[in-house]
């Protein structure tokens, strides 16, 4: 059914109650209602939640970024704890809307993604980044020493498939900030790339391996720590940005995404020297 362009709230009595959806990247997907029982619509069943009303909703009619609260979608008993803290939901998308409880007429009133997930006192909070953010997107780059092309990502034209690799956990430090692999490339070569658990209480997330300390590597978030030695993990290899390593590593300088031998601001600021 196609969104309704009715004009809600026109009439002194309307069955109308509020619908939530949010999907995290990893494809699962909560929705729920603040009316009294279950609505399903859009392929999904709406769990009822009567006491997640939204605070505020702002639209602008101008590409001024729309805002919404979100701490209430967040409370839900289905969305756990472990989820949040985890960073499940981080990048995820959210919606927002009006449904007609007995028709299922409906309209969405906000969309965004969701921002990192952060504690709040006893509870969660979340930064909502709205659609309309995207126009804010500088159209023309700006200039840089390093590349601003993602790895094997729009520009780059490297194949992720060529630099991602199987392995499993052999080891994991005290505070869970660090792991050892078995299988896939050296290790300075997974550098500022990702891994990604398969099995394991931690299976789909996402880690960016921030630092290699000789074969250790130090990743931005600590792993869960029960995660048993043997789990299988899915590696990409990184790469630092710059040239050289484009050119030599790679061999890809052509596509490279910076401008490495543009002044930068220090020749703006040299005085001349007086000759003696």
């Amino acid at each position: 059914m196609p969104e309704s362009t009715r004009v809600w709230f026109s009439q002194p009595l309307e069955t109308v109650a509020i619908w939530w959806r949010l999907e995290r990247r990893d494809g699962v997907t909560f929705g729920f209602t603040s009316h009294d029982r279950d609505l399903a619509f859009d392929g999904l069943v709406h769990r009822t939640a009567p006491g997640m009303v939204p605070s505020a909703i702002h639209r602008t009619a101008d590409f001024e970024a729309d805002s919404a609260e979100v701490a209430g979608a967040l409370s839900h008993d289905s969305i756990r704890e472990m989820d949040l803290a985890a960073g499940r939901f981080d990048g995820g998308s959210i919606a927002m809307g009006l449904v007609d409880w007995e028709t299922l007429e409906r309209m969405t009133l906000y969309a965004g993604t969701i921002g990192t997930v952060g504690h709040e006192g006893a509870g969660f909070s979340a930064e909502l980044r709205s659609v309309k953010d995207l126009l804010a997107r500088q159209i023309v780059p700006r200039t840089a020493p390093t590349c601003r092309a993602e790895f094997c990502g729009e520009g780059c034209t490297l194949s992720a498939n060529v630099f991602t690799h199987q392995a499993v956990l052999a080891a994991i430090s005290a505070d869970g900030g660090a792991v050892r692999v078995s299988g896939g490339p050296a290790a300075e070569s997974l550098a500022f790339g990702t891994l990604r658990w398969i099995d394991g209480p931690e299976a789909g997330l996402i880690r960016r391996i921030e630092a290699v300390d000789g074969t250790w590597l130090v990743l931005d978030r600590a792993a869960a720590a029960n995660a048993a030695i043997g789990t299988r993990i899915e590696l990409r290899e990184g790469c630092d940005h710059t040239l050289g390593t484009c050119a030599t590593r790679f061999g890809n300088a052509i596509n490279f995404q910076g401008e490495p031998f543009l002044p930068g601001n220090d020749l703006l600021t040299r005085y001349p020297a007086a000759q003696r």
